[in-house]
């Protein structure tokens, strides 16, 4: 599961998908002991994060909507690992 961005100590994975498509393309973020899964419209899918990571999350989410698509089809369909810039 690479990581394609970290910020304010959050990492954000994504994966590359085993048997099948997933029914929405998402990615995973981690902070501290919690984790939870966004989809690329910053909704939460699964786990959760403390309230104000959830909120930097699904900011960050929207403000790199396109970048994230590009990365899931860049890792999905080819392997490669693209790197997306976090908050600042």
């Amino acid at each position: 599961m690479p990581l394609i961005s970290h910020f304010f100590g959050i990492l954000i994975h994504i994966y590359q998908e085993e048997d099948g498509k997933h029914s929405k393309p998402h990615f995973h973020a981690k902070y501290a002991g919690d984790r939870a899964v966004y989809d690329f419209d910053g909704n939460l899918l699964a786990g959760k994060l403390p309230h104000k990571q959830n909120k930097i999350v699904s900011a960050w989410a929207l403000i790199k909507q396109d970048e994230l698509n590009a990365a899931w089809e860049a890792w999905n369909e080819y392997g490669e690992v693209v790197k997306i810039e976090g908050l600042k």
